[in-house]
């Protein structure tokens, strides 16, 4: 070797370096190759998105009988999860290739049962109380949410794309598992309420929508 010529130090076991050697390379896999590895295992597994979504659309049964027996908390809890596998099973779907035009279906007919079946306990719960102007909140809650989703359908059959309005389903499934895991604060008769008013306003805000576009002069 050179004179003038310096030897690189060698690199510790322990080092910054010798640490991302380590998990980049040779002895192990790295979190990237890891994730890839639980992925490829879950596509070829016997998992299908339908499973996904009656397993999330169990949790939410379970949700409304927690809530039924005034367990909001935990009523809470199982919606929370169940709505959480409701987003997975899309997200699987496309993952895995997986995914079916009846099994896009059946997901979509399932997230109306699961909001509405939850929302029943709610009103049965304030129907018990006696609280007439919460069970009324619920049942506009109800329709509303409904109709939400029935406007973006068919103004997509139209050929018009309906995303716009504040109250989506993300929206709702976080306003409503406040009202659950804060019902010990007082929370879920405002969160009715809230929930109401906006997928009300939400079903007006579609409609304008849809109107505007539908009666723009066409581009020439």
């Amino acid at each position: 070797m050179p004179a003038g010529t310096q030897q690189p130090a060698p690199t510790e076991p322990g080092s910054a370096p010798g640490r991302a050697r380590a998990a980049g390379g040779g002895g192990g896999a790295g979190p990237v190759q890891r994730r890839g590895q639980v992925r490829n295992r879950l596509i070829e597994s016997r998992l299908t998105p339908n499973a996904i979504s009656l397993t999330g659309f169990a949790l939410n049964v379970v949700a409304a009988v927690l809530v039924w027996q005034t367990e909001f908390f935990w009523g809470g809890v199982a919606f929370i999860v169940g709505s959480v596998m409701d987003t997975l099973d899309g997200a699987y779907s496309r993952m895995s290739d997986k995914g079916t035009a009846f099994g896009a279906f059946l997901d979509s007919t399932l997230d109306r049962i699961e909001e509405g079946i939850v929302l029943t306990g709610v009103a049965v719960y304030f129907t018990r109380e006696q609280n007439e102007l919460a069970v009324a909140a619920v049942v506009i809650a109800v329709l509303a949410s409904l109709v939400v989703s029935y406007t973006r359908a068919r103004a997509e059959a139209l050929g018009v794309e309906c995303k716009v309005g504040l109250a989506t389903r993300a929206v709702r499934v976080v306003i409503l598992s406040a009202g659950l895991v804060f019902a010990s604060l007082g929370l879920l008769e405002p969160a009715v309420y809230v929930l109401a008013a906006l997928s009300s306003f939400t079903v007006a805000q579609r409609i304008f929508h849809v109107r505007r576009q539908l009666t723009r002069p066409a581009a020439v």
